[in-house]
């Protein structure tokens, strides 16, 4: 390219073309990806007109994960898309092993792009257990990851395990827009909970369709909040309190004593499975974040159609479709279960034809093009409330 000078004689670089910027804000993006959802990594690549970088991942006969990067990651930003499935440790070990990778071949940035984050549901100390989500954060944090992109996080709560930024997509407007477009006469629809922890989600799918809302309560299996952790640990019984300083006469009138030890917590009884709001002859919607294991999905279905409901649907943004749950939804009188591809479920869909699929591509590639842009993300979780 020829050097043009001015009167004075200095040299003046070149204008560049329209064409000429366009390469290059493009040109510092890699675009890498695991074995979990190669079919999602091909799809951000083809709406962001770029060619996913050349990864490959294997395992050795002893199972050790082998990861070669074929392309210079030198001074550029990388985008490593890797969701989690069921074959979640493998997924994780690849997405670390391909972050350090970068990291040691001196990339200028790595960002996760996490569709469903394994180990969402372990976020709360259990009995002689751990926070298993927060150990993830960590290795995801030392391992060279700068920012993470998820969807639907289980808690929000999540994010704050994180020492780097973090942002949490929201798969509801592709949920409410199928709502809208695909399922006829929604006007006379309900949204349900399958549990009162799901009424908060489901309150605001009901008030963004202005539609009514219905809570199932008393669950046949546990809720999380149910389950036996540290904290319900008796205290030793002896009695042996440790000598105080006397107490005057007017603090022990006001104060009340038990007869030996720590009362312990009354047991709790759960009722039968009962609905609070109305069904008879509408269609029920029950939304969630993740179907994994369907029997109370099943069982509230079973609630739901005693009660009158006309047709069943069930939303959510991940289908892990675990086990024998797709022969457990064909078999039951649920109508539709509508999931993203967050995660690969092509195995299952063969198995239950009732099993639909929206794609949320275009999102993953919107907040990888406004990362790399450094434009503001406010725009992806406008209208976004604390109960979404």
């Amino acid at each position: 390219m020829l050097l043009q000078r001015n009167k004075l004689g200095s040299v003046r670089p070149p204008k560049r073309c329209r064409s000429d910027m366009d390469n290059t804000s493009t040109s510092d993006i890699v675009i890498i990806n695991g074995n979990s959802h190669p079919d999602l990594a091909n799809m951000v690549a083809d709406r962001m007109g770029l060619k996913n970088g050349g990864c490959s991942v294997f395992h050795k006969s002893n199972r050790e994960t082998i990861v070669e990067i074929s392309d210079s990651v030198r001074g550029k930003d990388i985008y490593i898309i890797q969701t989690g499935t069921k074959d979640a440790n493998n997924n994780i070990m690849e997405l670390l092993i391909m972050a350090y990778a970068c990291k040691t071949s001196s990339a200028r940035s790595i960002v996760g792009v996490i569709p469903y984050l394994p180990y969402s549901k372990q976020c709360k100390m259990r009995k002689r257990g751990c926070i298993v989500s927060k150990l993830l954060a960590k290795m995801m944090c030392t391992s060279g990851l700068t920012h993470i992109i998820t969807m639907d996080l289980h808690q929000k709560e999540i994010q704050g395990f994180f020492d780097i930024p973090v942002d949490n997509l929201r798969a509801s407007p592709f949920l409410l827009q199928y709502i809208q477009e695909s399922i006829p006469e929604y006007r006379n629809s309900v949204i349900v909970a399958r549990n009162p922890g799901v009424a908060k989600k489901a309150n605001s799918y009901a008030e963004r369709l202005r539609l009514g809302l219905a809570v199932i309560h008393g669950e046949q299996k546990e809720a999380e909040s149910d389950e036996v952790d540290g904290r319900y640990s008796p205290p030793p019984t002896r009695n042996s309190t440790p000598q105080h300083a006397p107490i005057s006469s007017s603090s022990r009138q006001r104060t009340t004593s038990v007869s030996v030890g720590v009362p312990e917590h009354p047991v709790k009884v759960k009722p039968p499975l009962t609905i609070v709001g109305d069904v008879n002859g509408r269609i029920a919607i029950m939304v969630d974040d993740l179907i994994d294991d369907v029997q109370s999905f099943v069982a509230a279905a079973e609630m739901l159609k005693e009660n009158g409901a006309c047709k069943i649907y069930v939303l959510a943004t991940h289908g892990l479709l675990s086990s024998d749950a797709p022969r457990l939804l064909d078999e039951s009188c649920i109508d539709e279960i509508v999931v993203t591809n967050t995660i690969p479920h092509e195995i299952q869909k063969l198995q239950c034809h009732k099993i639909k699929t929206i794609d949320i591509s275009i999102l993953i590639a919107e907040a990888i093009r406004r990362i790399h842009n450094k434009e503001s993300m406010s725009y992806l979780f406008r209208n976004v409330t604390l109960e979404d």
